[in-house]
């Protein structure tokens, strides 16, 4: 079952984007970078812990 996950840029602390994954595969903490709008560049976005 895929749960909903959150990421948060690394720079500014903002949660920018949402996405799903299976936790049972992929126990692991993402992280990928993507654009901040507040920051104005490409940063590290992690998965927030819930």
């Amino acid at each position: 079952m895929r749960e909903n996950i959150h990421f948060e840029c690394t720079e500014c602390r903002h949660i920018n984007y949402d996405s799903t994954k299976d936790k049972k595969q992929h126990p692991e903490r993402l992280e990928l970078k993507k654009y901040c709008r507040f920051c104005r560049k490409h940063t590290v976005h992690k998965e927030l812990k819930k």
